[in-house]
């Protein structure tokens, strides 16, 4: 069986940021080899209810720990990715080398609150690829004027880190992961039954991703019984057995538990369980984030 790097994924729509550096100390402790998280405004439901800021808490909790870290960020509405190019370049002047992003398209949960008209996925998509272009000639020092999906004038970064950070690309499907394999230096997708993960990764690979890293993120509820596993998973990700399409464009917290109203928790017992993980293993992916 291959070696995997084994990583905590901090769930700032389930946990207060304090109570995430200290389950971030507790990781590393623990033997943890990286720290990923998320970057929500919004939780995915109510039971959740929580949403920190992920940039603050990644400066808190990188000089608590020594461990890498990366997060998931959607440039292009919300954040602009001036400011994403800035803030990857301050994290990674501090603590050099640790600290990876991942870009994506986004959920309209998150990015709707600007009150903007929420685009198409080809729409977001493009946003997206600019928005990478401009992230990427920043953190290179360039000074950036761009009109396109992203309008830019004369930006430039005076503080940037002595090595270039990863700009890593999230995606869910094969034809995302085969669209950006070119023009990201990595992929970060979500668990999924193993053929259906084959099927992603080989997508990246083949549309320019070869020898490029890829991480997986698995939603998972651990508990000492499969019971207690079982109402914990559905009572805070029952929304994950839901397809992304229909996720990435409902607007509003309540909308999440109206959709999954159907779901029952004996659907999520095929979901998350210990040999998914080792079949991600057994298929070479080296950086899983639990």
């Amino acid at each position: 069986m291959a070696t995997s790097e084994i990583g905590y994924h901090a769930s700032h729509e389930q946990f207060s940021p304090s109570s995430l550096i200290g389950f971030a100390k507790e990781a590393e402790i623990a033997g943890f080899a990286a720290i990923n998280c998320s970057d929500h405004f919004h939780p995915w439901s109510e039971q959740q209810g929580h949403s920190g800021f992920t940039f603050a808490w990644l400066g808190a909790a990188m000089q608590a720990t020594n461990l890498p870290f990366s997060s998931v960020c959607a440039p292009g509405e919300r954040y602009h990715p001036a400011i994403v190019a800035q803030a990857v370049a301050t994290l990674n002047e501090m603590f050099p080398g640790r600290y990876a992003i991942s870009l994506g398209s986004g959920e309209a949960v998150n990015e709707c609150i600007t009150g903007n008209k929420w685009p198409e996925k080809a729409e977001r998509n493009n946003r997206l690829k600019d928005s990478v272009e401009v992230i990427r000639r920043l953190l290179c020092g360039e000074t950036v004027t761009q009109h396109s999906s992203i309008h830019v004038e004369n930006a430039r970064l005076y503080t940037l880190p002595a090595s270039k950070p990863l700009l890593l690309g999230a995606a869910v499907t094969a034809q995302t992961a085969r669209w950006m394999a070119g023009w990201v230096d990595g992929m970060i997708t979500v668990s999924r039954p193993v053929a259906e993960l084959q099927e992603v990764i080989t997508a990246f690979r083949e549309g320019g991703g070869a020898g490029k890293p890829i991480y997986l993120k698995v939603q998972l509820s651990f508990a000492e019984t499969e019971g207690e596993a079982i109402k914990g998973a559905y009572e805070q990700w029952k929304t994950n057995v839901l397809p992304s399409t229909l996720l990435s464009d409902l607007q509003k917290v309540n909308h999440f538990s109206l959709a999954a109203a159907y779901i029952k928790p004996d659907d999520l017992r095929k979901m998350v369980h210990i040999s998914a993980i080792r079949n991600s293993i057994s298929i070479g992916l080296k950086n899983i984030s639990l």
